[in-house]
């Protein structure tokens, strides 16, 4: 078992060592199309080591914790089990003895936090149902669980693909302050009354003083949040004392919703900083939706964004944005980035904002520190993340590089790995979507390296049908070697990062796991959220 201390401002340490350190099928429920700035994407259902950076407290042991979505602050869902080498993994099969009973539709990954109550490590997961469930880790057995306030049986914007909606972004934990955070949507059975953020002690579930906070209450430039009109599809983040929080419309694009984020202080609630993009006269949209939620390098935050309409100038749209603490957004050039193609894209339903930033470190590149962006235009593009660059002037200097890498949509949050071999970001293609130029035939599991050039260049290496609609996750045994990529659907599936071999088929059948969702992995364990149940794989 790895352990970390952590400390302001902290950076990964084992995941990307050259980040500098301060010590699936279901019940179809959310199919229909994904919009602008929609929620869940096309189709049925199918369904961090620890985080690098967030105000946490010197000496706090985090132990295996899994504190976060995709595990770290980068998002690049990346796991070190030293017992998961790629011959070990033959033996991994679901336990059977694992309750893990939960009420509601999980769409949140679930998280693990180490020496939870009376020392006992939980598993944490969150439902539309409003409820949030600490389980036994080992046995599943529930350790505290809370019912948030009546969740809304509809958005009430007059569209949408999620209902009931309760809590659908995965919350995130402060381990200095042993709190969890969480964004739940509070209703009617027709429609959301408000967004709350939530705090609850991850030791008995009790709210912490100053929460929750209501989201109605932020504004940008005199535009006021309207709860109705907007959802909470993407994950939190909590970086520094703050809570940040991302919202965009749902899917059918209904109703003048923005791109927010929210930044919420912690533990004083208030006052709330905010931003939202296409605020301009007679705009709306540019939603922040995708499921990774915000990424950080340990000071700033980055996020991407959906089409607007009815804008003919950029207005924060088509774009990946990088805002300083507080969500205060400079609008000068080096902190955010559109392609040159960005208006063609915006009237398309185009979004850049599939699959939210990833943070990418490529020992030997230049510039070596990257921000990646994956589009429904099957691109993928590398940018400096130290200067985005504004708005590309052509498609050659659209970002440092660009690649056609998917026939299809790319609506899924991707997984990134530095292995012998060089540096993976591996991503599931939406419905289907096969690679483009995929040198090991098709499928909708795409295996990109980027080059340890300059600039660096991401090509598609190999490809596999995995048959779900799952986000990845990559374990290894010591942060570099045995570095396997997993999804999830009707069963756990896992291929070796480096050839593309598959090397792992899951013989147990979970049943309603919700598209887009992923797996964790924490002490010798995988563990997966679906409908009312949490899933446990041992070895």
């Amino acid at each position: 078992m790895r352990r970390l201390l952590w400390c302001a401002s902290l950076v990964p340490l084992a995941a990307f060592a050259a980040f500098s350190a301060c010590g699936g099928n279901g019940n179809g429920s959310d199919g229909g199309t994904d919009g602008g700035g929609g929620t869940d994407g096309g189709g049925t259902d199918g369904p961090v080591t620890n985080p690098d950076g967030g105000g946490g407290d010197s000496g706090v042991d985090v132990g295996d914790s899994v504190l976060m979505r995709n595990n770290h602050m980068n998002r690049d869902g990346l796991y070190t089990q030293p017992t998961f080498t790629t011959a070990a993994i033959a033996t991994l099969k679901g336990d059977t003895a694992f309750d893990g009973t939960i009420s509601g539709n999980a769409y949140a990954q679930p998280l693990f936090f180490d020496k939870g109550p009376n020392g006992k490590s939980i598993v944490i997961a969150a439902t539309e149902n409003n409820q949030v469930s600490a389980l036994d880790a080992d046995t599943g057995a529930v350790v505290w669980q809370k019912t948030i306030g009546q969740n809304a049986g509809a958005s009430g914007a007059g569209c949408g693909n999620i209902a009931p909606l309760g809590i659908t972004g995965t919350p995130a934990i402060d381990p200095a302050s042993r709190t969890i955070f969480l964004n739940a949507a509070i209703g009617t059975n027709s429609a959301i009354t408000e967004h709350e953020i939530h705090a609850l002690s991850v030791d008995d579930g009790s709210e912490r003083p100053n929460f929750p906070v209501k989201a109605s209450t932020a504004s940008y430039q005199g535009t006021n949040f309207d709860p109705p009109l907007e959802n909470e599809r993407g994950a939190l983040l909590f970086l520094n004392g703050n809570i940040y929080v991302t919202y965009g419309g749902h899917a059918g694009d209904c109703g003048q919703y923005h791109g927010w984020v929210l930044s919420i202080p912690y533990p004083a609630g208030g006052p709330i900083g905010a931003y939202a993009a296409s605020i301009a006269p007679n705009t709306r949209a540019a939603g922040i939706w995708a499921v990774g939620g915000p990424a950080s390098d340990g000071t700033d935050v980055f996020v991407t964004t959906g089409n607007t309409f009815g804008a003919n100038t950029w207005v924060g749209q088509e774009a990946l944005l990088r805002l300083q603490p507080g969500a205060a957004f400079s609008n000068q050039t080096a902190d955010y980035w559109a392609p040159h193609n960005w208006l063609t894209l915006d009237n398309g339903d185009v979004d850049i904002g599939g699959s939210g930033a990833m943070l990418v470190d490529v020992p030997g590149a230049t510039p070596s520190k990257l921000a990646v962006a994956l589009g429904k235009n099957g691109y993928v593009y590398l940018l400096d993340r130290g200067n985005l660059g504004g708005i590309g002037a052509s498609q050659n200097t659209d970002g440092l590089s660009n690649t056609h890498v998917a026939t299809g949509s790319i609506i899924n949050a991707a997984a990134s790995v530095t292995t012998s071999t060089g540096t993976w970001v591996v991503f599931h293609g939406h419905s289907g979507a096969a690679g483009a130029a995929c040198p090991t035939g098709s499928g909708d599991l795409v295996a990109l390296k980027i080059s340890a050039a300059s600039p660096p260049v991401a090509t598609v290496q190999w490809c596999a049908n995995s048959q779900t609609q799952a986000s990845p996750m990559i374990t290894t045994s010591d942060g570099t070697n045995d570095a396997i990529v997993w999804e999830v659907g009707t069963h756990l599936l896992g291929w070796d990062v480096n050839t593309g071999t598959q090397v792992y088929t899951g013989t147990d059948t979970l049943a309603n796991v919700r598209k887009f969702n992923t797996s964790i992995a924490a002490k010798g364990h995988i563990y997966v959220a679906a409908d009312n149940k949490v899933y446990s794989f041992k070895l």
